[in-house]
């Protein structure tokens, strides 16, 4: 009996697995800790009285969202301390993915969780201000103010200039052979003037530990990086689109994977987001 309630469950749940997992994804930006709320949340749905629930993937739905957002409180408490810039989790995929961009992951950092619940389920997932009213357990009222007040603060980040996709893959190849080949003078053709550059070693491998900002100050850095490529190499594994950015993931001297995006407009690279962070890489192996 219980292997039949079990298979029963998971024959329900597991369809829905991907879109929760997205969900979670998007609410707390790491690849680990989604997959643990998603699979909290399959614990929740054994236990529960299934045969009471009308519409599973919205019970399902809504429990995931209550449990990042518990999530994200002490996920904050641990970004306080972080060492360096902050990046999520890269998921790299052969399609880019437009909704939510890297940029506004990270713009949605700035919110506070109930905003970002907001904005994410009605303006992304597309649900009605009464199944979000229902999941974060506000009126509607309150939450048409939430997301009203989290658009105001991500507007800037929307994708305002989509880039062709064979395009975006090309700037990603042209730029790795670029900088990994030292050549300057083709790098600074890609870069705008107020070009930056974020990377996230999470203190545990070498990166900047505040944003590199202006053009001659990332060509700088990239010169020396160049001369580090040129003694020790560095491989280029695929590239892709990271977290809706073109980019590509390559395998460094120290044998770690890293992942490079490029935030892209006017065709010019005006950001580069760079994962050092091996624990944010795991899944990548």
């Amino acid at each position: 009996m219980v292997d039949s309630a079990h298979e029963d469950a998971a024959a329900v749940f597991d369809p829905l697995r991907p879109k929760l997992v997205r969900v979670a994804y998007r609410m707390l930006g790491s690849v680990a800790d989604a997959e643990d709320m998603v699979q909290e949340a399959f614990i929740r749905w054994m236990g529960a009285d299934r045969t009471s629930v009308r519409e599973p993937e919205a019970f399902l739905r809504r429990t995931v969202t209550r449990l990042c957002l518990d999530q994200l409180k002490s996920a904050r408490l641990k970004r306080e301390t972080y060492v360096g810039p902050w990046l999520p989790d890269p998921v790299v995929e052969e399609e880019p993915e437009d909704d939510v961009t890297l940029p506004l992951m990270l713009a949605l950092e700035r919110l506070s969780p109930l905003e970002r619940a907001a904005f994410l389920l009605h303006d992304v997932f597309g649900q009605s201000f009464d199944e979000v009213a229902a999941t974060i357990d506000r009126d509607a009222a309150a939450c048409r103010q939430l997301a009203a007040r989290a658009r105001t603060h991500v507007r800037e980040e929307r994708p305002r200039f989509q880039i062709e996709q064979q395009r975006g893959l090309e700037l990603a190849n042209a730029f790795f052979a670029a900088s990994r080949h030292g050549d300057m003078k083709t790098l600074g053709s890609m870069l705008a003037a107020d070009v930056s550059v974020h990377s996230d070693g999470g203190g545990k491998r070498p990166a900047a530990l505040q944003p590199i900002l202006g053009f001659d100050a990332v060509m700088k850095v990239h010169a020396q990086l160049a001369a580090l490529f040129a003694k020790h190499g560095s491989t280029l594994v695929r590239a892709g689109f990271i977290n809706g950015l073109p980019g590509f993931v390559t395998r460094e001297a120290d044998g770690e994977l890293q992942t490079t995006a490029l935030e892209i407009e006017n065709g010019k690279v005006v950001a580069i987001y760079v994962v050092r962070n091996p624990d944010k890489l795991v899944h990548l192996h």
